[in-house]
């Protein structure tokens, strides 16, 4: 980063783990906030075990822990206690996902911190949220992804229902906290007080599944799971091509749709009535996958993309990681970052999510070891090293 980012000045000390709470903290602290990650001191983050790693060094946490200062502290000590609120009182947001009235019971509360800074935002990110009666289970990402829908209408029809392979909840909550906290701190600028902010991550997940709720409500109608095709539209699918790879093909435009049938072939389709509507097609989506998928069949992927690409149709290669890392289009929007890192040497990650023309984001380095910021984030707070030997030796670092 060569000039301040548009959250400069903003403080975020990050309490969360695993894993929404932790990536909303990177993604503001992408965008310049400091971010100030605590973590136990016997027990760190789990993200630093999770998936695989590197001489001892958890990739993962490479990317989760990026442009953050890592700090120990047990918040439960009376100790630590007291540090968390002099760090509360000199910042503007705290991130927290422990099971609601676990602060509370550390007298780490939402009035303790307010006490000690009224213009402070607490985000509280949960699995079930602050209240009603399941505020107090165990809540992860794919406890939301069962409960929200999505892994009802995942997967093939004659199939079950389907988890996704990654973090899905987790990082669209991740991302509907870091815009929560961006309007408790909007909020902030016109009542001069900060607020709590409650994510339940069984929400956001909810709202990017569209409209099954008013569907239901107005139609009584329940979304079945269709595998790769769309209730709203055809030919939507992944095609195998001649060379063993695959295809994604959307028409949601009606227009994209007359020129897909074009291309391969069957014109004749476009003047029956259904094919008028979206609807219609995916009524006659074994007719129209027929048609395409035949003919995506007898030619390579590259053939298949530059055809439909000259057609000005949509498509796209169905990619993995190596794909994607060399692919031109994410290499023109600088997609992947290369970070310089003290144990790994370069890392490869993904870049920031957006791109700014004035005040742009920036990686600024990889995920630190366990702690490697504390005496020094201490000493900014104005403790003495004898102080900080005490809290060590107390336990409370």
């Amino acid at each position: 980063m060569t000039q301040p980012g548009p959250l400069d000045g903003l403080r975020v000390l990050d309490l969360a783990t695993l894993f929404a709470g932790p990536l909303a903290a990177t993604m503001l602290g992408d965008f310049g906030a400091e971010v100030i990650k605590v973590e136990h001191p016997r027990k760190p983050d789990p993200s630093r075990g999770h998936g695989p790693s590197k001489d001892g060094v958890g990739l993962w946490w490479k990317l989760l822990g990026r442009n953050k200062r890592n700090v120990t502290l047990d918040l439960s000590s009376p100790g630590g206690r007291e540090v968390l609120l002099r760090m509360a009182a000199e910042s503007d947001v705290v991130i927290e996902n422990f099971r609601p009235g676990t602060l509370e019971r550390w007298g780490l509360g939402p009035d303790e911190l307010a006490a000690a800074n009224p213009k402070l935002v607490l985000a509280r990110v949960t699995g079930f949220g602050q209240l009603g009666p399941y505020a107090r289970r165990p809540g992860f990402g794919t406890l939301a992804e069962a409960m929200s829908g999505f892994a009802a209408i995942t997967g093939e029809p004659d199939g079950p229902p389907t988890l996704p392979p990654f973090g899905l909840a987790d990082s669209i909550a991740a991302l509907s906290t870091a815009y929560a906290v961006m309007a408790a701190l909007a909020g902030r600028e016109r009542t001069g007080r900060g607020q709590v902010v409650d994510m339940a991550i069984i929400e956001p997940i909810l709202t990017v599944l569209g409209p099954q709720p008013i569907w239901y409500d107005q139609l009584g109608y329940v979304q079945p799971r269709t595998g790769n095709r769309s209730s709203n539209n055809a030919p939507r699918n992944t095609y195998r091509t001649a060379d063993g790879r695959w295809v994604a093909v959307s028409t949601s435009a009606q227009s994209v749709a007359e020129r897909v049938m074009r291309l391969v072939g069957h014109p004749e389709v476009i003047d029956e009535e259904w094919f008028a509507t979206g609807s219609g097609r995916a009524a006659h989506a074994d007719e129209l996958d027929e048609a395409v998928g035949s003919w995506i069949a007898r030619h390579d992927r590259d053939e298949v993309v530059a055809a439909f690409e000259k057609a000005e149709a949509a498509i796209a290669p169905v990619y993995d990681v190596t794909d994607v890392l060399a692919d031109e289009q994410y290499r023109a929007l600088g997609s992947i970052a290369e970070v310089p890192d003290p144990e790994l040497g370069t890392v490869r990650m993904q870049n920031v999510l957006f791109r700014l023309s004035e005040t742009p984001g920036a990686i600024r380095w990889a995920g630190r070891p366990h702690g490697a910021d504390t005496d020094a984030v201490l000493a900014e707070l104005g403790l003495t090293d004898e102080e900080i030997a005490d809290l060590r030796r107390a336990g409370a670092l």
